[in-house]
């Protein structure tokens, strides 16, 4: 596992991180002090992802779908 800033992570490599911190914390072969530092990366990652997911959601309900059920563009964000 690196140890790369999680807001420099794709969702992909965050998700998989995760799942690799998921498992070690699982197997419980970790010292106390590391599964500590394991806990508080994992739930960096799990923010980090859920974030990604609700800015994913967001512009998908910016899309407009027109009257023959395609997308039509994008709406226009007020503050932009």
């Amino acid at each position: 596992m690196t140890e790369t800033t999680v807001s420099e992570l794709s969702f992909e490599a965050a998700m998989a991180e995760l799942d690799q911190v998921v498992a070690k914390l699982e197997r419980g072969e970790v010292a106390l002090e590391d599964s500590i530092k394991l806990y508080e990366r994992g739930a960096e990652l799990k923010a980090h992802c859920e974030a990604k997911l609700k800015d994913a959601e967001e512009k998908v309900e910016k899309i407009s779908v027109g009257s023959d059920g395609k997308p039509a563009g994008v709406q226009a964000v007020e503050g932009l």
